[in-house]
């Protein structure tokens, strides 16, 4: 099983030591979530919508709620997943454990291509591994991809009210910090059109899961020249707002 490199040591074994779903007892939770990266969008919703909390996971940070509203009678439940994919896929891990079992989120990404308007909305169809969190749940592999299912019902979506988009492979990078100007056009030559922390390591626990998953991003920061160019991308509230609408209607869809 030694490789040359640690992180190709993939082990098939279905059952790890800890193991989610005996460390945590499964409850009375929607089948339906939708993850979002906006705190302030969630914290509008849930004072909104008079959401409960049904789960509260702690890490070394603190606490991490799942909350629950309702939405046109149909249960939803709600989850930050925090920044980077170690943190997002486990509380990924912890969700499915709790019983939600089809999920759609909703996020900012970094973009390769200029062109890409701030705001204007992404479908990722596949996510470059160049992180960490996948190769320990998938074979070593460059690209992994989200659901069909959960990639129509956002398409659909988005084309019943008007939206234009566009379906893109993204780059997942746990170093934001080293997104060199070789890096960027190497990536942009496989056919990369945004770059994010999270994407490659939630499809890769979804397979692995067997849960329905897919996500929905907006073009925020522009990182395809030699200087990075911020772009104001999260502050584009009315932006996060519908994104996170739309992310709603997929995931009860479904």
């Amino acid at each position: 099983m030694q490789k040359d490199y640690p992180i190709l040591e993939f082990d098939p074994a279905p059952k790890a030591i800890i193991e989610p779903a005996e460390l945590i007892e499964a409850a009375d939770v929607p089948d339906h979530c939708v993850i979002c990266f906006f705190g302030e969008i969630l914290e509008k919703v849930c004072q909104a919508y008079g959401a409960r909390c049904i789960n509260e996971n702690y890490w070394e940070d603190g606490p991490h709620h799942l909350y629950e509203i309702e939405v046109d009678g149909q249960r939803l439940a709600l989850l930050h997943p925090g920044v980077g994919a170690p943190m997002a896929a486990g509380l990924l891990e912890e969700t499915i454990a709790l019983g939600c079992k089809t999920f759609i989120a909703c996020g900012g990404a970094g973009v390769l291509d200029r062109d890409v308007a701030v705001g204007h909305v992404l479908v990722p169809v596949a996510a470059i591994r160049d992180e960490g969190v996948s190769y320990h749940y998938l074979p070593p592999g460059r690209e992994v991809t989200p659901s069909l299912e959960g990639i129509a019902a956002i398409e659909q979506t988005l084309q019943k009210h008007g939206y234009e988009y566009i379906q893109a492979k993204t780059w997942t990078t746990d170093a934001p910090y080293r997104e060199t100007p070789a890096k960027v056009a190497l990536r942009r030559s496989e056919g990369c059109v945004t770059v994010e922390m999270e994407a490659a390591a939630f499809f890769a626990v979804a397979q692995f899961r067997g849960v329905t998953f897919a996500q929905m991003l907006y073009g925020g920061d522009d990182v395809s020249g030699d200087a990075w160019d911020q772009r104001d991308w999260n502050r584009q509230t009315s932006v996060r707002e519908r994104l996170f609408w739309l992310a709603v209607e997929a995931c009860l869809s479904l």
